[in-house]
Parts: structure tokens; sequence; C-alpha cells
């Protein structure tokens, strides 16, 4: 337990001169011009675009810069003046493309022109936009619905994502898989099941009210660090931040502000966590239930004595459901076992909870370190136990807080991508367009990769992502993924998804955000929603990258009119040319949450979803919001801690990535220049195994399923982090993980808890 000392790896703060120099450097990289730079003062402005990046709200008063270093990468990265044009592709074969490394694909520059694979010359070759959408529709029309998958990155914008779900569901079937799937289904599921509400309940308004923050799991000097500004505002009014995290991130340790002529030109830096708690990696249940133990002791004791009550007794009583069997396991839960389990002692634990019981009003924010697990639901979960203690739902400056990482994961689940019938409003769809939607279960991401495997799925529509990269289990799934009759991707740049093709495959190229996306009507504006239930306008300002790409909305109407034909009520044309008619419609499913749509859609800070929780109604199946008692401590139940060399593999992103696009093979803040292949261990790990730093190793998964999944060429680095944990970088390390090591209840993949060993 260690709270102000700094990583020896990056031994600054996140921010300040280094953030600065990043950014110039992949500006400067990308080919980005003096005058296109200045693309980034419009970067979550009113005015201009929503970062394809992270997720973070949009103040209603933003700061001039209203961008951080990630964000900005990711602009670079989408305005660069590379082109990767078909002349390209003549002078390439498919197979000579495959060698090449993940980040040189994407380092090539904007695609230009529509393309399909021309198995004869082992190339893609150009085509006109019209033969690839006739012969799709044609391939989709011979093809059982069931057997065809359309998965959603989080970038696709609500309009397009409406329209989308839409016309897999005129077509024939729930398949609607997304990125959601692979990192917060389980808040998804956790939540609602507590609360009622599958998203957090906090705004930005919230950080001014609150006492205290947790987080967990969350590393937001590299996922949101424009979040940082509403820390430090929060820190300077003194409020503590209790950080868990298995690695010491310089993000969530301190930070100075580029936007300070102080803090860049003198030693002044903010402090942000004032605990800093470095549990082992699967240990959060564990942790949290330690910290719910002192307060219910120190509750029983206040009883006992005839003092004020700790835990607020008002609110448990008149709004929850399920407080005595979680007290009674919270009591009966053994110290020394969950010192063990969470790799924490006691008095850390103890700290953080005399901490919380000093507030008054607690935010609980946490990202993937949380849900990632086989327990993630239960880790969730558990984050409502905590917060329901004392009343920490419901009122200003409280509430859970996960941290999304698509810019607008969040917002495609609002217009209906999911795979789960009952999600979505099937009957005010079918209403509202005259056809009968499909009421069965559609395919999530794990699931259509196990159908894939088996072979009973037979074409995906990829729009946006890299999900042949994405998924777990490569060794598995890229074979699958080969022996399909078609692909389709729709994207920006080449990836490894697009070389790993089907039989008949498609890339199709896409306007970015970022750009002036000009129909029919004029120009149109699409529209976000953030992590905190926020919808926000968004206008692209750059010139597009190529005459010949089109927008989201034009690909999916395009797709949609060759496919339905005569089947479809929908005028895909007129949505096409223009996309207020679509937010009108979004507007008439959705009446609660998007009425006056095009109207409110330039709210400054966006206008929010109803969120009942906040007003402590709970949409449950009790009609109260409901305390759980863990299954169990262990966060990796397939974990065998009698194995002596095991090792907790957590995946993890660098500084210089976001998701599977890597902008830079270096991550300045773990100290790891020109190389992604590196496992971080601790050094005691390292002396035991009569290893030494530098040394080139193999991981291998501890399965018995009878399927080898081994990584060579890791390098080892001495690292902090806890005895029995490793890191390693992800998508890299994905052929690590099986696929069917996931969540129970919501199958997000468990990518930060993989069994391994060095062999």
């Amino acid at each position: 337990m260690r709270h102000d000392t700094k990583s020896p790896a990056y031994p600054f703060a996140s921010g300040g001169w280094g953030s600065l120099k990043a950014v110039t450097r992949i500006l400067a990289k990308e080919k980005v011009a003096l005058k296109d730079s200045a693309i980034l003062l419009k970067q979550n402005k009113p005015e201009g675009f929503a970062c394809v990046s992270c997720s973070w709200a949009k103040p209603a008063d933003p700061h001039t810069f209203e961008f951080c270093e990630s964000g900005a990468k990711a602009t670079a990265w989408d305005t660069t003046a590379k082109r990767m044009t078909p002349e390209f592709f003549e002078l390439h074969t498919v197979k000579q493309l495959r060698n090449w490394h993940d980040h040189d694909l994407e380092d090539a520059g904007r695609l230009t022109a529509p393309m399909k694979y021309d198995p004869v010359s082992d190339k893609y070759v150009e085509t006109s936009w019209q033969q690839a959408f006739d012969e799709i529709g044609r391939e989709l029309n011979a093809l059982d619905p069931q057997s065809v998958v359309f998965y959603t990155s989080g970038r696709a914008s609500l309009e397009a994502s409406y329209m989308y779900q839409l016309f897999v569901r005129m077509y024939g079937c729930n398949n609607l898989p997304d990125s959601s799937n692979m990192c917060h289904e389980s808040t998804s599921v956790g939540l609602k099941e507590a609360i009622g509400v599958g998203v957090g309940t906090i705004t930005l308004d919230d950080f001014e009210k609150t006492d205290l923050m947790f987080f967990f799991g969350q590393n937001v000097g590299t996922n949101s660090p424009r979040m940082l500004h509403q820390l430090q505002d929060a820190r300077r009014r003194g409020v503590p931040i209790i950080t868990f995290n298995p690695l010491r991130e310089p993000g969530l340790v301190a930070f100075v502000n580029p936007q300070s002529p102080v803090q860049m030109l003198t030693p002044a830096e903010t402090t942000i966590s004032t605990q800093y708690h470095q549990l082992r990696t699967g240990g959060d249940t564990a942790a949290i239930l330690g910290i719910c133990k002192a307060v219910i002791e120190a509750d029983d004791r206040a009883k006992a004595q005839g003092e004020a009550r700790i835990i607020d007794v008002a609110f448990i009583e008149e709004h929850t459901t399920g407080v005595e069997e979680f007290a009674s396991f919270a009591r009966n839960a053994e110290w020394s076992e969950i010192e063990r389990v969470s790799g924490l002692p006691r008095a850390a634990l103890q700290e953080a909870a005399g901490e919380y019981m000093r507030a008054n009003a607690v935010i609980a924010h946490y990202g993937m370190g949380l849900t990632q697990h086989r327990l993630g639901v239960q880790n969730v979960r558990m984050i409502c136990n905590l917060l329901l203690l004392r009343g920490n739902i419901g009122k200003p400056g409280a509430g859970p807080s996960p941290i999304r990482g698509h810019s607008n994961v969040q917002g495609q689940r609002t217009v209906g991508i999911t795979e789960k019938p009952e999600l979505a409003p099937l009957d005010q769809l079918a209403k509202q367009f005259s056809f009968e939607p499909p009421r069965n279960k559609g395919l999530n991401t794990v699931e259509a990769f196990e159908a894939m495997v088996k072979g009973d799925v037979k074409a995906v529509v990829n729009f946006g992502g890299n999900l042949v990269r994405s998924v777990p289990d490569r060794s598995q799934t890229e074979p699958a993924w080969s022996r399909l009759r078609l692909t389709v991707s729709v994207t920006i740049k080449l990836n490894r998804s697009h070389l790993v093709h089907g039989e008949v495959s498609y890339i199709l190229p896409c306007l970015s955000r970022i750009e002036i996306d000009r129909q029919a009507s004029g120009a149109q504006a699409v529209s976000m929603e953030d992590s905190t239930g926020c919808m926000h306008g968004s206008r692209g300002v750059a010139e597009p990258a190529s005459e010949k790409a089109r927008s989201e909305p034009f690909i999916v109407a395009g797709i949609a009119k060759a496919t339905l034909g005569e089947r479809s009520t929908v005028d895909w044309d007129a949505w096409r040319d223009d996309y207020s008619i679509v937010r009108n419609e979004i507007a008439t499913t959705y009446p609660d949450i998007f009425h006056d749509f095009n109207e409110r859609m330039w709210q400054p800070g966006g206008f929010h979803r109803p969120l009942p929780a906040r007003e402590r109604v709970w949409k449950t199946k009790s009609g109260k919001a409901g305390f759980l008692a863990p299954e169990s401590l262990g966060e990796d139940p397939d974990m065998t801690e009698k194995t002596p060399d095991a090792l907790r593999l957590m995946t993890l992103r660098s500084d210089s990535q976001f998701n599977t696009t890597i902008y830079s093979l270096d991550d300045r803040f773990r100290g790891v220049k020109g190389n992604r292949m590196v496992i971080l261990m601790n050094r005691a790990d390292i002396e035991k195994r009569r290893l030494r730093e530098g040394q080139k190793v193999t991981l291998e998964t501890l399965a018995d399923d009878g399927v080898e999944r081994r990584l060579e060429g890791l390098q080892i680095k001495a690292y902090d982090i806890p005895e029995g944990c490793i890191g390693g970088y992800y998508p890299e390390c994905n052929v690590l993980l099986p696929l069917w090591h996931h969540a129970k209840e919501s199958k997000v993949p468990g990518a930060k808890s993989i069994p391994v060993r060095i062999v």
C-alpha cells in the first residue's frame, strides 16, 4: 500500500510535456498539415465533431483544447495524409500483406475505393459501389439469415446503428453482436439486475458534488484522459480518490495539465490517488467485500453501543432487498481469506473503508479490469453492494460509473444493437415499419465465433473494428473465419480481418466521423451517446480522404436496399440523403429518450437519457435495488492454485493504442520501446523461476480442453505488479485466451485473468 510514489518505469506525472510531445510526433508521423491540425480545436465542441476515441462526457462549457493525447492520436490517425489506393493492392498479394505487422497495415493510410477479393490473383481489386451492394445482396439472400452475423464496433453513429439493426431484423435475424459483448456486457447485465438500468447513473455535475471517488480496474491516463480534468478539479476541493489496480499506472498517480501554464512551467502537479492499492489480478470481489465487511462491522458496533448508524438504514429499508443475506456473508467471511485472495492487508482495506464511512456522496468508477473475468457480473454487483450500503445511488455526487471505451458503444445499444430480443422494442418496430421482426435470441460475439468454429455461421458483415484480432482463441477462430462464404468489412483502413477473408470478400471504405458528409440534402450531422448517457451532435469538419469513400448510413442503406428489395417498407434512399429523417424515426421508436431529437441534438452538454435509478426508481423484478451475496471470493474458478508454476495473465493496452489500433510500438508509461511482445513480471517471480530480465520465453495456457495455446518470443520485463500476476499486450495475447473462458452471465471474454505458465 503506497500513496504517493511513482512507477520507476515512468517516474513522471501523466499529461504535461510528455503528452504534448506525443501529440506532436503523431501529427508529424501521419503527415497532418499545420492547417489541418487546427481540426483538433473543433474536437468535442458543440460546433464540431465527437472524438472517435473514448466516450467520456463532453461538457457544456468545453475547454479551449477539449481533447486529450489519446483523442489527438485518434484524430491524426483518421486524418492522415497517407492513402492506400487500388494501385497499392495491385502491388501486394493478400499472402504478402499477411506478413505485415498490424501497426503497419493501418499505418499505410486511408482506403480510397471499394475493393473485392480476387482469388485468382490473390489480390483485392477495385469495384463499384453498386456492384458491391448488388453482389452482397445476392449472397445474403442465398443464405439462411440465422447463419449470418452482423457485428458492430462502437464508432458507428446513432443514425447508422439504428438503420443497421432495422435492416438486420428485416433481413430476418437478431445476430447483432457488438463490442459491448467484449467489454461492458457484464455492466449491462449486472447493473440491470441490481438497479434496473444497464448503464451508469452519474453525470458531469456529480463530480462537483462528490466527497469521495473509487477507481477499480480502469486506467484513466490512457483510456479516458479527458476525465483527468474533472479528477484534478475534485482533488483541488480535497476529494479523496482511492484506486484499486494491479499495476501502478501514472495516470492514476499524478497529472500535469497541459493547458495549465503554471503546471507546465513549474514542478507543480496534481496527485490523483490519495490511496493506491495494488491488489492481485482477480482480487476485486475480495477487496470490495473487505471494505463492506469493515463498514458492516463498524455499523454492528455502533448499533450495539446506541450510536449513529454507519449504514443508511432508512434507504436500505425503503429501497433495497437482500441486505441480510449479503451482510451475513460479509460477517462470516474470514479476513485471512479476504487478504489471501485480494492480495491486500486488512489494514489497507480498513483504511479505504474509513474514508468511505466519512464520505456522504461516493462515486465508484470502474473499467474492464472488473468486467473481463469469469465472475465479472459479480464484480459489478459488488460495486452496487458497496454503494447501496450507504445510500450512494440516486443522490447527487454518487453512483456507479462504468467507463466505456468506444465513442458510441453505449449509444448503439440504446437504439437497438443487441442480440437479445427482449431489449429491443420489437412491437414498436413491427408497428412502425409493417414487418414481423424475428423473436428468437441472436448470437453474441462469443456465441458467434463458437458457431463459426462449428461451421454454422456462413457470413459476417463487420461494421467497423478488427474482429479477427479482437476475439479470443485466434488459433481456432482465424481458420474458421477463412472458411466463411462471405465477409464484408466497413472500415477506413486495412486490418487483419480483411486479410483472413471469406470466399467472397469486400472491403468498403467509409468516411470518418471527422470528415464532411455531403449528401443530396446537404452536409449531414450524426449523433453519439457518451458514457454518462448524454446524446451529442457531431459534424465533420475535414475534407474526405477520397471522393469514393461513403458514409456509414449510405453503406447501410445500399446493402439494405439491394438485399431487401420490395420486402422493405423503408425509403432507404431518403434516409441516405437526409439523416434528420432517421432521427425522426428514432424519436418515434424511443419517444422517452429521443423526443424532439433534431432540435435537442445540439444542446450544449448534450441531452440526457432518462435514468430511473438516478431518481431511486428501480426497474427491477422486485421493484427495489438488490444486494447480492457473492458466489465466490476467487475471481476465476478456472484458476487452479494447486499448480505451483501458474501465473495470472491480464491483457493490457498501451498508451499508444486504441482497442486493436496500434499507433506506435512504444508504451512510454511502462518504459517499453519498439516492442509489444513483452510480459511484465514481478522481479520475485523472475528470480523464483531462475529467469532474467530481457530473456525471451513462451507462455502456455493452463487448460484441460485438448487445445494447445502458446505464444512465443515474449521478452521479460521486471515491473511493479503483484507476485503471481503478469501483464501482456492485447490483442497479441488473445491467442492464449480460450473462447470458453468468459463471464458466466454476460459471456464477456475473461481477458484479465488467464491461467498460464512459462515454458
